[in-house]
């Protein structure tokens, strides 16, 4: 009997950690996601073990605006069909004077996908052009491969949306060079998402905001690679007040927090 007892305790054990865990991670993203007064969902995906970490799963496969997060998914079908020849490529600032400083200026591919330039994205997407970008959208399946709105701006405020579930996997396909993209394509835009390089980690993301929309949508999706294993991330916010000033920053610190949480980084 004794022995029978030591067996049912072992199966349990497991489960009970893992039901631990999914209260803690609740909890804490509970908290986390109130303090910066948003609402929201987020998705860890451990590729080595095949395990998905979720808060608020019920949106995980809701559809949104992917805003400049698609400027991944841009950045790709620039370089296949040739309209960038490489992350040096240059286009000349339209001399329009913009919120942001920082795209005031002529910009590479490697500045604007760093500061997030629409303006570079959006000529990029009209260079491409609807024939050859409906294509690609459609070999990469990405989310309803909707481009209704207008060529440079059907992922701003057009048809386009993802979930975030298909956010994650993308990623994963584009990390596993599993899209319809030449080797050479990938391996550019995997080097133009670094975000952060250090001796523990290596965080490759992309930002994005749809704020064209009640409520404002707010990305932070990409992968961070550990001597652990790489994890994979979609934080998904949501705001209903353009008054809070730290919907900008809670994209990159909520995601930042839970990886410590999970200790992927320290």
């Amino acid at each position: 009997m004794r022995q029978v007892r030591l067996i049912i305790v072992a199966m349990l054990i497991p489960l009970l950690v893992s039901a631990q865990k999914k209260t803690d991670i609740t909890a804490f993203c509970d908290s986390l996601y109130k303090s910066f007064e948003v609402q929201g969902s987020f998705i860890l995906y451990d590729l080595k073990r095949n395990r998905y970490i979720f808060y608020n799963k019920a949106q995980s496969k809701e559809y949104f605006l992917p805003a400049s997060t698609f400027k991944i998914c841009n950045a790709l079908i620039g370089l296949e069909t040739g309209v960038i020849k490489d992350e040096f490529f240059m286009l000349r600032w339209d001399s329009v004077v913009r919120n942001n400083p920082a795209w005031n200026k002529a910009q590479d591919l490697q500045t604007a996908f760093r500061n997030s330039t629409v303006w570079y994205f959006q000529e990029l997407a009209r260079r491409v052009g609807y024939d050859r970008m409906k294509y690609w959208i459609t070999a990469a399946k990405y989310g309803n491969m909707d481009i209704s709105g207008g060529i440079d701006r059907f992922w701003l405020d057009g048809g386009l949306r993802i979930t975030p579930l298909q956010q994650i996997e993308f990623l994963v396909r584009l990390y596993k060079n599993k899209l319809p993209f030449s080797q050479r394509s990938a391996d550019i835009v995997k080097k133009i998402m670094v975000a952060e390089k250090n001796t523990d980690y290596i965080l490759r993301a992309k930002t994005g905001w749809a704020i064209r929309v009640e409520p404002e949508t707010g990305w932070y999706v990409g992968w961070v690679e550990t001597t652990q294993g790489v994890f994979f991330f979609a934080n998904c916010l949501q705001n209903s007040d353009p008054e809070n000033n730290a919907f900008t920053r809670a994209r990159y610190q909520i995601t930042m927090e839970i990886l410590r949480k999970q200790r992927i980084i320290p």
